[in-house]
């Protein structure tokens, strides 16, 4: 079998089904690698092992019964630092930021938890996302995986580093580009309202970053559902994402 950790979504989902691995078995496996890699990384921000572990271990149970509750049903995930997950603080990549726990989900953190996904942590990013680099004032240097004396590019740096490491194979980012090339890792930047964002404007988009193109289409199935807190938000749209152009 592939190592565990650089398995596709597509290739765990597939596992699971025919109980050849368990959620349980892949994030360990995951958060193995997470924890040789982390100390030269610095990818992530707020890990909680313990909450993942559990999680995972809910979804065997759901698998072992052939009853998967969503369509990321036990995968790793992470998710960029500024999409809000209820409970941590979001400081926005800046030590001026006061650190209060967020008050809820935001739209593709709630998506992505409805999936039934296994979160894992939340990823770096630049002072304000206004970098092109992992450089910050709050987290430490993230570092790219193919040369630690590059830099992963931003501002989706941790989620770019995460992703390439093999930290998982589902990645939330913000500004998905230059960390997707960078770090040879796919992405996809959506139009503007395809993907709900809180608070909405102008400047923020949230996309899939994968090391697969399939694997952006099955995160983008459900980041793509509406949420009406986003008063920018496309029409909702019945959209075959692997369909092909």
């Amino acid at each position: 079998m592939t190592n565990i950790p650089d398995m596709s979504a597509v290739e765990l989902l597939a596992a699971y089904r025919s109980k050849t691995l368990s959620p349980v078995e892949a994030t360990d496996a995951v958060i193995a690698r997470i924890e040789k890699w982390e100390p030269k990384l610095k990818a992530l921000y707020a890990p909680d092992f313990g909450a993942a572990r559990r999680a995972a271990s809910e979804s065997e149970k759901r698998w072992a019964k052939a009853a998967p509750l969503g369509a990321l049903d036990g995968v790793p995930a992470t998710i960029k630092e500024n999409i809000a997950t209820k409970g941590v603080p979001v400081p926005l990549g800046t030590a001026a930021t006061d650190l209060v726990p967020a008050a809820a989900d935001a739209p593709a953190a709630a998506r992505l938890r409805e999936a039934v996904a296994v979160i894992l942590a939340k990823t770096t990013m630049p002072d304000y996302g206004m970098l092109s680099s992992g450089r910050s004032s709050f987290h430490p240097l993230t570092r790219n995986p193919w040369n630690l004396a590059w830099n992963p590019g931003g501002s989706s740096a941790g989620a770019g580093a995460a992703a390439a490491a093999g930290y998982g194979p589902l990645h939330l980012g913000g500004s998905v580009r230059l960390p997707a090339s960078w770090n040879g890792i796919f992405t996809l930047k959506p139009s503007l309202g395809r993907v709900p964002v809180d608070p909405p404007y102008f400047g923020r988009a949230i996309g899939p970053m994968t090391r697969t193109v399939a694997d952006s289409c099955l995160l983008m199935a459900e980041l793509s559902k509406p949420d009406a807190r986003d008063h920018m938000s496309l029409p909702p749209a019945d959209i075959d994402w692997s369909a092909g152009p």
